[in-house]
């Protein structure tokens, strides 16, 4: 499938939604986008067009795919507003492709990440059911879909509320034992990388003075702390010792409801590791396996087995940890309904506190996104989300968190799952935009959430060695986030 045998024109300015909405039904899809000129002579073309006139505007859908040719045309009376004329040019635009194509979306014209969220804000203190009921009409949202929205909503409700001085702290570590096949983070193989992790971890130390600081003198409370990756236990048990003890001297955590550190891969965590990680006061940890089938962790380049995965599972309970999350991908190359199925089966007889199913997102490179296989692999990881949606309550786990990305297989979703009082607050709250992140390290992102809702975002470097070598000048940056959080809380503490 080469560039530009799809075109996408788009004649007005609400653009962005409706490269949405076409991505839902043509995923795998490059498009050549015309915003201005004819229409190219390519096999495919979806056109939309806003026309203003005396009597109001026109919206123009004018759709060839697949060898058919549907024009439809509505009309908006005159000032209409440009959330009404994008949601019925979108709305338009679906029901065309769904014509088209055959396919109804699960999520239906929905495309934004936090659908939790939108639910929360659409009930407004309200009955959730009646929300859910109306989100579902407005977006075409299937039962299964919506069903699973508000059961997460329904657990994460009576946790959202919290002071605007209480934040969450997030400390990169992006480095891991080697990079795994479907991985799209910011993370760095130790082979490539290896030798950046003692400069960036005196680095980081520093960060995390500084921001223990600015928590000092604005009177801030750490509620929860995430030191997440790559994989932090890819540092040696000294070095995490370093880092953890860095925390605990620059923020007083002794009102953090939650400390959590994502131990990772099985290749990485050892017996000296986590001593240092429970004895340097984190309560939580993620053992995250992805796959139980060894041949698919050969395949997407894990270099352990799913009998360490076990090994370190158990001994992280012979030590204590009473709060431990695994995580699993569905989709995952060369993975079955039947393999991820016996996955399942495995990790849910360990008995983890949380489990968290994400779905694969594939990136726009990769052959299997640019072919027709692309359909046939989403029906499959359809059901194996839909496995997880049915066994995982039905034992006891409950969805407390669920949130969406671009180019997921099947157009799904990811979603934790917590037996009850075990559910992560900062999951929850990174995801509902609602609280402040301070954040340390490498490609992180420091969120800063006024009371009216306006969020600032104050990014680091994305490279460790950017990261190292121009440190003064991001931390010249960073003290960007004073004058907000001075306003945000009145002054200083």
């Amino acid at each position: 499938m080469e560039r530009g045998e799809y075109a996408l024109v788009i004649r007005h300015r609400y653009g962005y939604e409706v490269q949405a909405t076409a991505k839902l039904f043509v995923p795998g899809v490059r498009f050549l986008l015309v915003e201005d000129g004819a229409a190219p002579d390519v096999p495919h073309v979806i056109e939309t067009a806003v026309t203003d006139g005396a009597q109001g505007r026109v919206l123009t859908v004018d759709v060839r795919l697949h060898g058919q040719h549907i024009t439809r045309e509505t009309a908006l009376p005159a000032g209409a507003s440009d959330s009404e004329t994008e949601y019925a040019l979108c709305s338009l635009l679906y029901e065309v492709l769904q014509q088209i194509t055959g396919r109804t979306p699960p999520w239906g014209m929905l495309t934004g990440i936090r659908p939790v969220r939108r639910l929360l804000v659409t009930a407004d203190g309200g009955s959730l059911e009646d929300a859910a009921d109306r989100m579902q009409a407005r977006y075409h949202i299937s039962e299964e879909k919506k069903q699973l929205m508000l059961e997460t909503a329904r657990v994460q409700r009576p946790i959202l509320p919290h002071s605007p001085r209480q934040v969450g702290l997030y400390i990169a570590v992006p480095f891991c034992p080697t990079r795994c096949s479907y991985c799209s983070f910011v993370s760095h193989s130790i082979e490539q990388a290896g030798k950046l992790i003692p400069g960036y971890v005196e680095k980081l130390c520093e960060e995390l003075r500084y921001l223990g600081g600015v928590v000092k003198t604005y009177g801030l409370d750490i509620q929860s702390v995430y030191i997440g990756g790559g994989t932090p236990t890819a540092l040696s048990p000294d070095q995490l010792r370093q880092v953890m003890a860095q925390t605990a001297e620059s923020f007083d955590l002794s009102g953090t409801r939650e400390y959590t550190v994502e131990a990772g891969r099985a290749d990485t965590i050892t017996e000296d590791k986590l001593r240092v990680i429970r004895e340097m006061g984190a309560t939580r940890i993620s053992v995250n396996p992805q796959t139980m089938q060894d041949s698919v962790l050969t395949a997407i380049g894990r270099r352990h087995t799913a009998a360490q995965v076990v090994e370190a599972y158990q001994t992280a309970r012979a030590l204590g940890f009473d709060d431990i999350n695994m995580d699993l991908i569905a989709g995952l190359p060369t993975d079955t309904l039947a393999g991820f199925t016996d996955t399942l089966d495995q990790v849910m007889a360990l008995a983890p506190d949380s489990i968290t199913v994400h779905t694969l997102t594939v990136k726009r490179a990769a052959r299997l996104y640019q072919t027709d296989e692309a359909q046939t692999r989403a029906d499959e990881v359809a059901q194996m989300a839909a496995l997880s949606a049915a066994r995982l309550p039905a034992a006891g786990w409950r969805p407390y968190y669920l949130y969406r990305q671009k180019n997921t297989l099947g157009d799904l979703e990811n979603v934790g799952y917590a037996k009850p009082g075990k559910e992560n607050l900062y999951n929850i709250l990174i995801m509902d935009e609602t609280q402040t992140i301070l954040a340390a390290g490498c490609a992180a992102s420091t969120k800063l959430v006024e009371p009216g809702g306006d969020i600032t975002r104050v990014m680091n470097y994305k490279f460790p060695y950017e990261y190292i070598g121009r440190f003064d000048a991001m931390m010249q940056k960073k003290r960007e986030i004073e004058p907000i959080l001075a306003r945000m809380t009145g002054g200083l503490a």
